[in-house]
């Protein structure tokens, strides 16, 4: 799941009217399951209740404004983008299960099995996290890959630290010391609540984000940033308003991209290439 163009560089103000209409009109439309889409009218209604300004969104003559057209074409865009792609790729526990095995088959992989954090009954191999490092430990050819950097990434100028990440990831290419790509694995398959935990990884990639934007923006520095997350019930029976926070995130640039489910299966591969193509150019740059 790629960032939609149109919506892509939008000042930062764009976001605020799309978090305060969502808080404020919903982000699911009531017995249908599905993603909810503010119209004009629930755009303009939205922010008269909230007590602010509608001036921005429609003219003296109720028509809408640049600003309140986009909005409502983000809002269809949205909706589209979690009814039509998103929800379909999220896999169950057994799903999961089945694509596991199958990319430990055909990649042959000899990896250690990571296990989740759960007890009991419970207890399985950590499926997403499983086909993500199997996926791209069969495409970077050999070259080195923390799968589980278990220190606080750091960017250097000339050996020194430039700046440091807040919090550790989950996985980093080649390693955590000035990686070209991050990534967070977002996977709840036997959970029964969409608990504080899974809300807190939300905001820990919006957090890395934010960090990787402001070196980006200060230094010239550039990392890839990836998220990706599974399980059919945490994410869409219980936790569809955190699926369009994500969205919202992808669009502001704090995500490159996010791979949903079965999604990893495709772009996995692909992915781990371009990696491996960005490192040997920043190995063997141009004289």
């Amino acid at each position: 799941m790629k960032p939609d163009t149109r919506f892509l560089n939008q000042p930062k103000h764009f976001w605020a009217n799309v978090r305060s209409i969502s808080q404020h009109a919903g982000y699911t439309a009531r017995g249908t399951g599905q993603i909810l889409v503010p119209d004009l009218s629930v755009i303009v209604e939205s922010l008269t209740e909230l007590g602010l300004s509608t001036g921005h969104v429609v003219d003296d003559a109720g028509k809408a404004t640049a600003l309140g057209a986009t909005l409502a074409q983000y809002f269809q865009y949205r909706a589209d983008l979690l009814n039509k792609f998103v929800e379909p790729r999220l896999m169950n526990a057994e799903q999961a299960a089945e694509a596991f095995a199958k990319v430990q088959r055909e990649t042959k992989s000899t990896r250690a099995v990571t296990m989740n954090k759960q007890k009991g009954d419970k207890k399985k191999p950590a499926y997403l996290t499983g086909i993500v490092g199997m996926l791209i430990e069969a495409n970077i050819g050999g070259i080195e890959c923390d799968y589980d950097p278990r220190e606080l990434t750091t960017f250097t100028h000339l050996g020194a630290p430039l700046r440091t990440l807040a919090r550790r990831v989950d996985g980093a290419f080649p390693c955590a010391k000035n990686p070209i790509a991050v990534w967070e694995i977002k996977e709840y398959y036997h959970t029964t609540t969409f608990g504080s935990r899974v809300a807190d990884g939300v905001y820990e990639t919006l957090l890395d984000g934010m960090e990787l934007e402001e070196l980006r923006q200060s230094e010239k520095v550039a990392c890839k940033h990836y998220l990706m997350i599974d399980a059919h019930y945490t994410w869409w029976d219980c936790g569809r308003s955190y699926l369009c926070r994500i969205v919202d995130m992808l669009h502001m640039g704090y995500v490159d991209e996010v791979l949903v489910g079965t999604e990893v299966l495709d772009r996995m591969p692909s992915l781990a290439k371009e990696w491996v193509a960005l490192h040997k150019a920043r190995e063997n740059p141009k004289k």
